[in-house]
């Protein structure tokens, strides 16, 4: 297994006076502290919501880690969730608060950080995280748009970062046994996978809710970040923000890196040649911006991808309201989260399931620290997650252009519609730009 060598650490020069754009990286020259198997990981986390507080949960029980410090820009979700921490009465447990991640990002005695914000502060913050010499987890999906995938992928290889991208189904015991099935040879040739995602929000949808003042605790202006500015709502903000294209990719982004994993790791893919998508939102009057009915389907080398995704029914497929379903010569191999069925294509044909080949996870996030200590990859470094995340990506952009896209997965260009690569990345607002790496 390939393992990341040292890195520098850097520290942050900026001026409050200034405001965010006199953020600048720079070079101390120092190497990155390494953390013996015998030393405890201090680490960092900014934001404080409920993936965040997900995400402490599972390192807080773990001996060899100290949560030195949070950062969020809605003081309710900080303050509540240090006095969480204090009311553990763990004394490797007691954080320093921040309202500006760049300041938690100063902290030269901070190891790693964990990454839970929307998705359109995925990039900015990781990527500052890892110029100030910090190992990264971060919430999928990767990125709010392509490019800031390829760009997070640049600075972990630059920088040297121990990376994973916070897909933590990817860790279970089902997942590997669905991917060592597939990968056994018993289903056959497989030419179609099916994935599906079922649910029943008529007629509200996603609702709707005026435009008024921000709470008081929530620095709005700071939370829209590089986003366009927007009145506040209740919706454009905590739980509902990627139903809004400005901050998330909607329902389908949220899930292609639970379910579409299964293909690209089963599979042993990276990318789909093409992909086509139609959809909207039907049946509801809702003020989001995504769809809530969807289909796509993406070209891979010998076999077909067909998503389908709706909001206004919940019945599925195979008595599932989500899934993923591979469908081979010999057997057809369905499955969730939990656990799978394998159906044969003979009546009296009896399938046999092959040996374990797979190293078990020991946990996602522990995996990760584990990493941190040994300087090896992580099964969902940020590469894989950004070419996992990309599925989605495009699914979204072949939908909004209404064109089946032709995908150069080295390039990492559309070919046959140039219009369509606007897409592939964003205007920022001032003064936030994605950094240079």
């Amino acid at each position: 297994m390939r393992t990341i060598t040292p890195i520098s650490r850097r520290h942050f020069i900026h001026s409050s006076a200034a405001g965010f754009a006199a953020t600048v990286a720079v070079s101390t020259g120092v190497q990155a502290r390494p953390v013996s198997a015998a030393e405890k990981i201090n680490l960092g986390v900014i934001g404080c919501g409920s993936m965040g507080n997900s995400n402490m949960h599972a390192v807080q029980g773990q001996k060899d880690v100290n949560l030195v410090a949070l950062a969020d820009v809605d003081q309710k979700h900080l303050g509540r969730t240090i006095d969480s921490l204090k009311k553990a009465k763990a004394a490797n447990h007691q954080p320093t608060g921040y309202h500006d991640y760049r300041k938690l990002l100063d902290r030269q005695d901070i190891d790693g950080v964990i990454i839970a914000t929307p998705d359109h502060w995925h990039a900015i913050t990781a990527i500052h995280a890892m110029q100030a010499g910090k190992d990264v987890y971060c919430q999928k999906p990767l990125s709010h748009n392509l490019k800031e995938g390829q760009v997070m992928v640049q600075a972990a290889r630059k920088h040297q970062c121990v990376t994973q991208m916070g897909n933590q189904i990817h860790a279970t015991e089902n997942y590997h046994r669905v991917v060592e099935i597939v990968q056994s040879g018993v289903l056959g040739d497989i030419s179609l996978i099916r994935i599906w995602m079922a649910e029943n929000r008529f007629p509200q949808g996603r609702g709707t809710a005026p435009e008024k003042k921000p709470p008081a605790e929530l620095d709005y202006d700071f939370w829209l970040g590089p986003a366009p500015q927007h009145p506040y709502t209740r919706l454009r903000s905590h739980s509902t923000w990627r139903y809004f294209w400005d901050y998330g990719g909607g329902h389908f982004l949220d899930f292609v890196c639970h379910l579409h994993d299964l293909v690209h790791w089963g599979m042993q893919v990276d990318a789909p040649r093409t992909v086509a998508a139609a959809g909207g939102k039907y049946q509801v009057q809702d003020d989001s911006d995504t769809p809530n009915t969807l289909l796509a389907t993406y070209e891979y080398p010998e076999f077909l991808v067909e998503w389908s995704m709706t909001g206004i029914n919940a019945h599925g497929l195979e008595g599932r309201g989500a899934g993923v379903m591979f469908q081979g010569t010999q057997a057809t191999l369905h499955c969730h989260y939990n656990d799978f069925k394998i159906l044969a294509e003979g009546k009296d044909q009896q399938i046999e399931l092959p040996a374990k080949t797979l190293a078990r996870s020991p946990g996602h996030e522990r995996q990760w620290l584990d990493r941190i200590k040994t300087r090896q990859l992580c099964d969902c470094d940020f590469e894989y997650g950004h070419r996992l995340t990309s599925v989605g990506h495009l699914g979204n952009i072949a939908y909004r252009t209404g064109e089946k896209l032709k995908w150069d997965s080295q390039a990492e260009r559309i070919t046959n519609h140039p219009q369509a690569n606007d897409f592939l990345t964003r205007e920022y607002r001032t003064p936030y730009t994605l950094p240079e790496v």
